[in-house]
């Protein structure tokens, strides 16, 4: 029992520990900044409500729903 109960201690210690992965995760976390680029839903899927985005050399499309939400497809 004591054995565990050290397991479990070491293993919240290190649980607790930031990582460079949980450091990654906060950067990337999709959440607006105030300096960020942006571009009304109208301006980017035009009158079509549709526009194909190449990145990395494929194709995706973002599309309006009939309820106006977004769709990004690949």
């Amino acid at each position: 029992m004591i054995i565990n109960t050290k397991l479990i201690i070491i293993l919240y210690h290190y649980a607790m520990q930031p990582t460079d992965l949980t450091d990654t995760c906060k950067r990337y976390t999709p959440h607006p900044e105030p300096e960020d680029r942006r571009i009304g839903s109208n301006e980017l899927l035009g009158s079509e409500g549709r526009v194909v985005i190449e990145h990395d050399g494929q194709q995706y499309l973002l599309r309006q729903t009939q309820a106006g939400k977004l769709i990004l497809t690949k």
